[in-house]
């Protein structure tokens, strides 16, 4: 009895508090593939948290299996920035990212990234009029309810919003978080802060 008392029953809630905590609260994730350098590698642990609210700036993770037409089989998770929510107009100039018509802070990448790598001039109406977009997706000029518009920081490798649409808010699982063991300063703000100063002054 005091064997059950003394181990079985303190290991057992021990377990029960791992899994609420992973279910419903954090968990930990492993980014997989360069599409979020130079602010997250591949590799890299991550958390995970499930009840954060998500803004413009925020870096998420969600399910792609049904947002990526790319994806024929199995499960795939992708990590991306949010751009924008839902009611916004996103468009692309030069090296200038604007949502609403006010230009987005874009200091947490580089310049080559801003201009080339994001795709050169477009608007959501331009990026939405090609095929390979979500069919439910196409021909839009706003980002629809309930969803949102996602890009990677390594913009010229991502596979993003610009190839497939909008992400809805179903299939994202949580919000991304540099852990505070991570000695990257710089990375942590790039990704934990940037909703805070999404907008250019």
């Amino acid at each position: 009895m005091s064997f059950f008392k003394n181990w079985v029953v303190p290991i057992s809630i021990g377990v029960l508090i791992a899994l609420v905590v992973k279910i419903f609260l954090f968990s930990l994730v492993t980014v997989d593939g360069p599409s979020m350098d130079p602010n997250l590698n591949n590799g890299e642990l991550v958390v995970e948290s499930k009840i954060s609210t998500v803004k413009r700036g925020d870096v998420i993770v969600f399910d792609a299996t049904n947002e990526d037409p790319q994806i024929k089989s199995g499960h795939k998770d992708y990590v991306k920035r949010v751009i924008a929510v839902g009611g916004d107009t996103v468009s692309h100039k030069g090296a200038n990212l604007y949502v609403n018509g006010k230009k987005v802070n874009q200091d947490y990448i580089g310049l080559e990234q801003q201009s080339g790598g994001t795709w050169g001039d477009w608007t959501l109406k331009t990026l939405s009029s090609r095929d390979f977009w979500q069919k439910k997706d196409r021909n839009t000029t706003v980002v629809p309810k309930n969803s949102y518009f996602v890009l990677g920081d390594h913009r010229s490798v991502s596979n993003d919003s610009r190839m497939f649409g909008y992400v809805e808010r179903k299939h994202v699982l949580g919000k991304i978080y540099v852990p505070f063991w991570n000695s990257d300063k710089q990375s942590k703000e790039n990704v934990n802060d940037q909703s805070k100063k999404f907008f250019a002054n």
